[in-house]
């Protein structure tokens, strides 16, 4: 019988006080109940929520072994919430999940089996949509920017209830700006990704603090934080405008040559204006690209992430 995978469970809390010990209760008894995972830890994050979210996790850790607290100077957001979390983890396999009930802790052995031996990273997807149909619409849209900033169509199948490798936290470890995408720097170490259905149910306390109009603003962020898609946009503007000024200018130049024909004034001077502006903006994306190559450079994209390495002949394996 093969040793069972040690899990950290890693949860960002934000005003979810009344749901955290029926959550911790309920992934206690799953771990108990798994012979192929042991839950080793429970790492709840607060972010500076202005509940009783902290007092309830300092209960919960005191009776519970496996629960530790981590509580942040202010609200940093989720992804940055999940990332202090995972750079705490010890455990073969992370699994992180929302603190509403929504994400069933029942279902993280279906995730983490997910994980075959060709698998880093496994997503939740639920088996039918838990939300409404404007916040369906507005993730969506934010899943579509983080495809666009990680540059891979992987990055649609993302949701919060996830399981991935334990060495990948050491390419999480190298992330230093304060923009936090884990989606985007995850899909940066690893394509070996798959989506697992599983159940999710609506959530059991409170409201979602993802309306529309925050994950609109998620999605502006992954687009123009971590890519270069709007600067290269800029630069196909500036061809087809060139373009269409370049067909506009041949089109009076014929017509002046033809004879007893006239060129209205305002015809060449449209197509100069549309050469022209077109030079500018192609100009505008070169230069972009070289600016984005910097930027791209402080982004603290992790130039290489280990996954193991073999036993150093006459003993154990470095690291």
């Amino acid at each position: 019988m093969t040793a069972p995978h040690s899990v950290s469970v890693v949860i960002p809390v934000y005003n979810g006080g009344p749901s955290l010990p029926d959550l911790v209760s309920r992934v206690t008894a799953m771990s108990a109940a798994s012979p192929d995972l042991d839950v080793i830890e429970i790492i709840l994050v607060d972010d500076a929520s202005p509940d009783n979210s902290w007092a309830v996790i300092e209960d919960l850790a005191e009776h519970n072994p496996v629960v530790r607290g981590v509580a942040l100077a202010r609200n940093f957001g989720q992804h940055a919430a999940l990332l202090a979390g995972i750079l705490e983890t010890s455990a073969d396999v992370i699994v992180t999940m929302d603190d509403d009930l929504q994400h069933l802790p029942e279902e993280i052995p279906r995730l983490v089996a997910g994980l075959t031996p060709g698998v880093d990273l496994a997503y939740g997807r639920s088996i039918k949509e838990e939300h409404g149909a404007y916040r369906n619409v507005s993730s969506r849209f934010a899943k579509w920017a983080v495809s666009a900033a990680a540059g891979s169509e992987v990055a649609k199948l993302t949701s919060g209830f996830r399981a991935f490798r334990g060495w990948l936290r050491t390419g999480l470890a190298q992330r230093t700006s304060p923009h936090v995408s884990l989606d985007v720097i995850l899909s940066w170490m690893t394509d070996r990704i798959v989506p697992v259905p599983v159940e999710m149910q609506q959530r059991q306390h409170g409201q979602s603090n993802y309306t529309f109009g925050r994950l609109l603003r998620y999605a502006l962020t992954m687009l123009f934080g971590f890519s270069t898609v709007p600067l290269r946009l800029v630069s196909y503007l500036g061809l087809i405008v060139g373009g269409l000024g370049g067909i506009m200018f041949i089109w009076v130049v014929v017509q002046y040559l033809l004879p007893g024909s006239h060129v209205p004034g305002f015809a060449f001077l449209a197509s100069a204006i549309a050469v022209f502006s077109g030079v500018q903006l192609v100009s505008l994306g070169i230069l972009g690209e070289y600016v984005a190559r910097l930027y791209s450079g402080s982004l603290g994209h992790p130039p290489f992430v280990e996954r193991e390495r073999t036993t150093e002949r006459g003993g154990a394996g470095r690291g």
